[in-house]
């Protein structure tokens, strides 16, 4: 008899399990969206999960949590990319998993540092430009 009532109650308490994971799904789908990448687009490169790694710059609290930008050259199967890296880090290895790869956001204000001009006494110089 406890037997068919254990049982019965296995029974519920899967069911119950299976109703709260589909529901937990159904929320995280919701905010959830598939990562994909074209080739010729750039992507940051997630170095925070390389702990002992110090190829990419300070160690410790200071290092950067993503480096690049860097140019995808091709697309490796449905979640992997290919970089193109610099010869500075050729002990990484050129491919990664799209979880380890962020969108390059360009914000339109920025001004590229090659753009920048400084004279010896490190002071900006100014070109006046026609509107």
């Amino acid at each position: 008899m406890s037997s068919r009532i254990t049982n019965v109650a296995w029974g519920s308490i899967k069911d119950r399990l299976k109703g709260a994971c589909d529901r937990q799904k159904s929320y995280a789908d919701k905010r959830r969206k598939p990562l994909e990448f074209s080739v010729g687009e750039y992507v940051l490169l997630k170095v925070s999960p390389w702990k002992g790694v110090v190829r990419f710059g300070k160690k410790e609290k200071l290092a950067p949590r993503f480096v690049g930008p860097f140019e995808i050259i091709e697309k490796v199967g449905h979640v992997a990319y290919r970089l193109d890296l610099p010869e500075e880090s050729n002990g990484v290895h050129d491919t990664f998993r799209v979880s380890n790869l962020k969108k390059r956001l360009v914000d339109p204000t920025l001004v590229p540092l090659d753009e920048i001009q400084v004279d010896a006494k490190l002071n900006f110089v100014e070109e006046p430009v026609k509107i």
